[in-house]
């Protein structure tokens, strides 16, 4: 006999258990399913460990979408504060780090408890380590194959999130039921990541990793992000890089300025002016990081023994531009292994923006992360779970 439920959820990460609680809260007998041996493992790594759980400034403008507009009913019905509100009522508290990133002030695990508990509280039930089979739809019911025995279901919400992080169980389930049922999945892509570089320019970054500095960085495509960036053995990671990697694309070129807000040429003129025998190196130096400096003036094909007062005005501009609009080619990135979230996935346009549901099989929703729909670095993409759970949760 086939267990019989009124919604199913496939997936215990942060949308799933969210959607869970308040399915349940209205009345519908709610059952939850993972193939993981523990909930919302993204949850307690994320963050340090803190949980980045929302962010102040989240609106549209902060996703990555085919569809801009996709995401704006469900973070305008479910917002931030409301998120805090939760938190408040579990007495858990937060602060805000930088540019609206709030964290929790306990570990992450409460807020994995706080989701527990509401799913508890509400009369929701999680079954864990539990295989996924065959999925079918029939006369309005979905009959879903697990290794715990046959499950039917009114309501079905896929919240099995992206490719990112494999280690973590990771997999591709989310989009391989939209296919089943004739949706589109828009390519997906590791985002969040960081980027690695080959041959000189690989050296040169290993000879540095450890050093960070703020920057204004940009793809060729999306806006620009100042924050830092870290150097590493393998190429450049920190926030600003994983920022601009949800938009770059293989083979293009990303643009750092070193001197964010600051025209580095009219810099160097007026050293020259003031400073005239200061050495090159001792004028990188004043802003940047020794090893940083050194291997600055090295790509300038400058001896760092170089007096301002001999540079041309040629060099100046060389300087500038290397300051100023750095070019540097990635080989590529990291890739899934070290992915904070995946871009693209089920395509925005054969879903409800309101509900999540899907426009082509009654009573089938698709959630968080495996949806076509990203959030920028510093909790967006935990709001996105929030607000994407909530709206789903209305009717599923």
């Amino acid at each position: 006999m086939s267990l019989q439920v009124d919604t199913l959820i496939l997936g215990a990460g942060a949308a799933g258990l969210f959607c869970g609680a308040r399915t349940a809260a209205r009345g519908r007998r709610t059952l939850i399913l993972d193939h993981a041996r523990k909930p919302a493992e993204k949850v307690r790594i994320s963050g340090g460990g803190r949980c980045n759980f929302t962010n102040l400034h989240t609106g549209p403008n902060a996703f990555l979408s085919e569809n801009p507009h996709f995401a704006k009913s469900a973070l305008a019905r479910y917002t931030a504060w409301d998120f805090c509100d939760l938190m408040a009522r579990h007495d858990l508290s937060w602060h805000e780090k930088t540019l609206g990133q709030l964290f929790c002030d306990q570990k992450s695990g409460v807020i994995i408890q706080l989701l527990l508990d509401e799913l508890s509280k509400a009369g929701g039930e999680l079954r864990l380590e539990t295989q996924i089979g065959e999925i079918r739809h029939v006369e309005g019911r979905f009959h879903v194959e697990t290794s715990g025995g046959p499950v039917q279901a009114e309501h079905l919400v896929i919240a099995t999130g992206g490719l990112s992080i494999p280690k973590m169980g990771a997999t591709s389930l989310a989009y391989d039921i939209a296919r089943q049922f004739g949706h589109d999945i828009v390519p997906t892509r590791p985002a969040l990541v960081p980027f690695t570089f080959t041959g000189q320019t690989h050296d040169d970054f290993a000879a540095i990793s450890g050093v960070a500095v703020p920057v204004e960085a940009r793809a060729a495509s999306g806006p620009s992000f100042v924050e830092n960036i870290l150097f590493t053995h393998r190429g450049l990671s920190g926030p600003a890089t994983l920022q601009i990697s949800s938009y770059w694309q293989p083979g293009e070129a990303i643009t750092i300025d070193l001197l964010p807000g600051v025209d580095a040429p009219a810099l160097v003129a007026e050293l020259k002016t003031t400073q005239p025998r200061t050495t090159l190196a001792s004028a990188l130096s004043e802003h940047f990081p020794k090893r940083l400096s050194e291997l600055l003036g090295n790509r300038l094909d400058m001896p760092a023994s170089t007096r301002l007062a001999e540079l041309s005005q040629a060099q100046i501009e060389a300087i500038g531009q290397a300051l100023n609009a750095w070019q540097l080619k990635p080989a590529g990135t990291e890739g899934w292994r070290t992915a904070e979230v995946t871009v693209g996935g089920v395509d925005t346009g054969g879903l409800s923006s309101r509900t999540m549901e899907s426009k082509a099989v009654p009573g089938l929703y698709f959630i968080g992360e495996c949806v076509d729909v990203t959030g920028w670095l510093g909790g967006y993409n935990f709001q996105w779970a929030w607000a994407s759970a909530a709206a789903a949760a209305e009717t599923a």
